[in-house]
Protein backbone atom coordinates (compact mmCIF):
# COMPACT_ATOMS: atom_id res chain seq x y z
CA UNK A 1 0.00 0.00 0.00
CA UNK A 2 0.99 3.48 -0.64
CA UNK A 3 0.45 6.42 0.72
CA UNK A 4 0.84 10.32 -0.13
CA UNK A 5 0.26 13.06 1.92
CA UNK A 6 -1.66 15.36 0.20
CA UNK A 7 -2.45 18.24 2.57
CA UNK A 8 -1.84 18.20 6.34
CA UNK A 9 -2.84 20.66 8.97
CA UNK A 10 -3.51 20.21 12.94
CA UNK A 11 -6.78 18.72 13.03
CA UNK A 12 -7.17 17.63 9.19
CA UNK A 13 -5.26 15.10 6.69
CA UNK A 14 -5.84 14.16 3.22
CA UNK A 15 -3.81 11.09 2.23
CA UNK A 16 -4.03 9.61 -1.21
CA UNK A 17 -4.25 5.52 -0.45
CA UNK A 18 -2.76 3.81 -4.10
CA UNK A 19 -4.59 0.58 -5.21
CA UNK A 20 -7.46 0.65 -2.80
CA UNK A 21 -10.99 0.50 -3.45
CA UNK A 22 -14.13 1.34 -2.12
CA UNK A 23 -14.47 -2.09 -0.21
CA UNK A 24 -11.28 -0.82 2.14
CA UNK A 25 -12.03 2.86 2.10
CA UNK A 26 -15.47 1.89 3.94
CA UNK A 27 -13.77 0.15 6.59
CA UNK A 28 -11.66 2.39 7.27
CA UNK A 29 -13.59 5.31 7.13
CA UNK A 30 -16.30 3.66 9.19
CA UNK A 31 -13.91 2.82 11.44
CA UNK A 32 -12.46 6.20 12.08
CA UNK A 33 -16.16 7.77 12.96
CA UNK A 34 -16.05 5.14 15.40
CA UNK A 35 -13.41 7.00 17.40
CA UNK A 36 -13.55 9.84 20.08
CA UNK A 37 -12.21 12.77 18.25
CA UNK A 38 -12.42 12.37 15.08
CA UNK A 39 -15.13 14.69 13.89
CA UNK A 40 -15.75 13.79 9.78
CA UNK A 41 -13.80 10.83 7.85
CA UNK A 42 -14.80 10.99 4.07
CA UNK A 43 -12.85 9.51 1.21
CA UNK A 44 -13.42 10.13 -2.76
CA UNK A 45 -13.08 8.25 -5.63
CA UNK A 46 -14.49 9.98 -8.16
CA UNK A 47 -11.84 11.33 -11.33
CA UNK A 48 -14.80 13.29 -13.25
CA UNK A 49 -15.12 15.44 -10.31
CA UNK A 50 -11.51 15.47 -9.02
CA UNK A 51 -9.81 16.88 -11.84
CA UNK A 52 -8.44 13.27 -12.95
CA UNK A 53 -7.92 11.71 -9.47
CA UNK A 54 -7.99 7.79 -9.78
CA UNK A 55 -6.76 6.79 -6.16
CA UNK A 56 -9.22 7.62 -3.01
CA UNK A 57 -8.22 10.54 -0.95
CA UNK A 58 -8.87 9.70 2.51
CA UNK A 59 -9.63 13.13 4.71
CA UNK A 60 -9.83 13.48 8.48
CA UNK A 61 -11.03 15.85 10.81
CA UNK A 62 -10.08 15.75 14.28
CA UNK A 63 -11.75 17.75 17.29
CA UNK A 64 -10.34 18.08 21.10
CA UNK A 65 -6.89 18.39 20.36
CA UNK A 66 -6.94 14.96 18.47
CA UNK A 67 -4.44 14.54 15.84
CA UNK A 68 -5.40 13.21 12.51
CA UNK A 69 -2.75 10.83 12.44
CA UNK A 70 -2.99 9.43 15.94
CA UNK A 71 -6.89 8.79 14.71
CA UNK A 72 -5.58 6.89 11.58
CA UNK A 73 -3.28 4.57 13.26
CA UNK A 74 -5.59 3.74 16.22
CA UNK A 75 -8.29 2.73 13.44
CA UNK A 76 -5.62 0.63 11.23
CA UNK A 77 -4.82 -0.95 14.73
CA UNK A 78 -8.50 -1.55 15.31
CA UNK A 79 -8.94 -3.02 11.67
CA UNK A 80 -6.02 -5.11 12.23
CA UNK A 81 -7.62 -6.54 15.75
CA UNK A 82 -11.10 -6.93 14.47
CA UNK A 83 -10.12 -9.14 11.02
CA UNK A 84 -7.37 -11.36 13.46
CA UNK A 85 -10.64 -11.86 15.74
CA UNK A 86 -12.68 -12.71 12.31
CA UNK A 87 -9.91 -14.96 11.55
CA UNK A 88 -10.05 -17.07 14.64
CA UNK A 89 -13.62 -17.21 14.78
CA UNK A 90 -13.85 -18.27 11.11
CA UNK A 91 -10.80 -21.07 11.94
CA UNK A 92 -12.21 -22.58 14.81
CA UNK A 93 -15.53 -22.78 13.47
CA UNK A 94 -14.55 -24.80 10.48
Amino acid sequence: MELRVAEKAEDEISIEIAGEDHTFMNVLKGTLLEHEGVAAATYDMNPEQSGGQTEPILTIKTEDGTDPLDALEDATRDIKDKTAAFRDAYESAV
